[in-house]
């Protein structure tokens, strides 16, 4: 795995290849982004969103954190970084399709399973702890029926926590008012890493199936 020094080694390699090569596109880029969709994908080095959906800069709009969580709609005062991107992207850049794509073998999904980190102080996995709680009342019936460990448990979770951030993402009022008018649409997807695979969600059987 790279070092930071030899991340700016890429930098360099960048600014005489790429850079160079698709000069139009930056100078295009400059002047503003005008991307049609979202990802809300998890922070895993694993999945890169650009990188599984082979897009050129300034194509889509991505939102990456633990586990790819959206929490629901609130008011209440605080720093809501994942509801800030969600309200500049819809209302602002006027994006037309929202996707929350997990991932297979998602470390905080697993916690959220788990329930290891739960009482953590912050600094030392309370944090995480704190964020991933929003999945609890999706892993009570998980663990009951498969228990907390294993990849049967781990990918009902992870697949679970898509449909989680789908409901959440429905309750930001501008989101459900594009939706219904047609203007935005909502998808849930996972991309698996163990085979590169990446499924879609059929909201209305509820299953995952391959693209």
């Amino acid at each position: 795995m790279k070092t930071f020094d030899e991340l700016l080694d890429g930098y360099a390699r960048f600014r005489d290849g790429d850079w160079r090569v698709q000069h139009d596109r930056w100078e295009q880029l400059k002047e503003g982004q005008s991307p049609r969709v979202m990802v809300i994908a998890c922070s895993d080095s694993r999945v890169d969103p650009a990188q599984i959906f082979d897009v050129s800069p300034g194509e889509i709009f991505v939102v990456r954190n633990v586990a790819a969580l959206v929490p629901p709609y609130e008011t209440t005062p605080g720093q809501h970084g994942v509801s800030a991107a969600l309200e500049f992207a819809v209302q602002f850049l006027k994006i037309s399709s929202v996707v929350v794509m997990g991932h297979g073998m998602c470390g905080g999904c697993q916690a959220a399973l788990t329930q290891d980190l739960h009482g953590n102080e912050l600094g030392e996995g309370g944090f995480v702890a704190n964020w991933i709680n929003m999945l609890d009342d999706v892993r009570d019936p998980i663990a009951a029926d498969l228990g907390t460990t294993g990849r049967d448990a781990e990918r009902a979770m992870e697949l679970a926590a898509v449909k989680v951030s789908l409901h959440n993402l429905r309750t930001f009022p501008y989101v459900q008012k594009k939706e219904a008018s047609g203007e935005l649409s909502v998808r849930g997807a996972y991309f698996a890493i163990s085979d590169g695979i990446l499924h879609l969600l059929d909201e209305e059987s509820g299953e995952f199936r391959p693209a």
